[in-house]
């Protein structure tokens, strides 16, 4: 053999072994690194599927880093335990909406309201009966034997209704409208009607806020003449002489307006006035307060006139 074909065979033995070199070097090396701590963030990271986020960000900063890991965000980066649970927002809600559930779960009570034809049977739940010390009443007799039945044969099913609803939504509709000071015509009165009974019922039932709202809503219709005489019948024949909510503006509504108003229903006015002598006699004392205020003003505008004119002539005598 000659000397170049063994120059090349030796190149070729070293060539192996000096590999295997590096790889025995490298497998010491390896052998005497410290094993990685367990407890470290990045090992959960890696081994948690919720936590996709973080993988995502470590993996950002590590190309950002030409291929070094940045560790300091993964120490700070939250382990399963210091999260927060997720439901606790849901918690609060559902302890804020427990007094209305409290009211569904309450048992079922039927209210027969009307006679004859008019007879509608209605149910509710009975706590929200007993915000009304008059149903309470009722309620509070009921047997265990007996079924929960209350019979109202003399109220309207209408404004019961408008109380039960009232009672569930702490509102009652009417008659649709485009906003909620938005006027609702009225030409046969009806609405007023409608109105006019649930302040009666709330006045029953002693229910504050639904009679405040009742009154509310009454201003908010524009009536007929016709529809205001039925509805000034109906405030005068079942409420109490002391209410001063509904009486007294009906009062000075037909004393300012009558003269103007009354000819277009005359009959009807004249039969109010005839059936229903309170109505006559406040709007009467309200028409002649207004005429003696009036006669009153104009007294004090003659004297103080002529006291006027007296000095005037008194200076030009001078």
């Amino acid at each position: 053999m000659d000397a170049s074909r063994l120059h090349l065979s030796a190149e070729t033995t070293e060539a192996p072994e000096s590999a295997q070199k590096a790889q025995n070097t490298l497998n010491t090396q390896t052998l005497q690194k410290p094993p990685q701590n367990l407890d470290e963030p990045q090992g959960q990271v890696q081994g948690q599927g919720v936590e996709v986020e973080v993988e995502m960000d470590n993996t950002c900063d590590f190309a950002a880093n030409g291929g070094q890991m940045d560790t300091a965000q993964d120490l700070n980066a939250p382990t399963a335990s210091d999260a927060q649970p997720t439901d606790a927002p849901t918690a609060a809600k559902k302890n804020s909406d427990l007094g209305f559930l409290n009211y569904l779960m309450s048992p079922i009570v039927e209210i027969i309201v009307g006679q004859g034809e008019n007879e509608t049977t209605l149910t509710a739940h009975q706590t929200l009966l007993l915000e009304s010390p008059f149903l309470a009443e009722m309620v509070n007799k009921f047997s265990e034997t007996e079924p929960r039945r209350i019979e109202l044969p003399h109220e309207h099913v209408d404004a019961f209704g408008c109380f039960l609803q009232f009672q569930y939504t702490r509102d009652y509709t009417s008659k649709p409208t485009t906003g909620q000071d938005a006027k609702v015509s009225d030409g046969s009165g009806e609405q007023l009607l409608k109105h006019a009974r649930v302040y009666t019922l709330a006045e029953k039932l002693r229910i504050p806020a639904l009679k405040v709202l009742a009154h509310t809503k009454i201003h908010r219709v524009n009536s007929s003449p016709r529809g205001e005489i039925e509805y000034a019948r109906y405030v005068y024949t079942h409420t109490s002489v002391d209410d001063v909510m509904l009486r007294k503006p009906i009062a000075r509504f037909w004393a300012t307006r009558s003269h103007v108003l009354r000819h277009g229903v005359e009959g009807e006015f004249k039969r109010l006035c005839l059936d229903v002598p309170d109505f006559s006699y406040e709007v009467l004392a309200l028409v002649l307060e207004n005429k003696e205020k009036r006669s009153q003003d104009n007294k004090t505008e003659s004297e103080s006139g002529a006291r006027t004119s007296g000095r005037k002539r008194q200076r030009g005598g001078q």
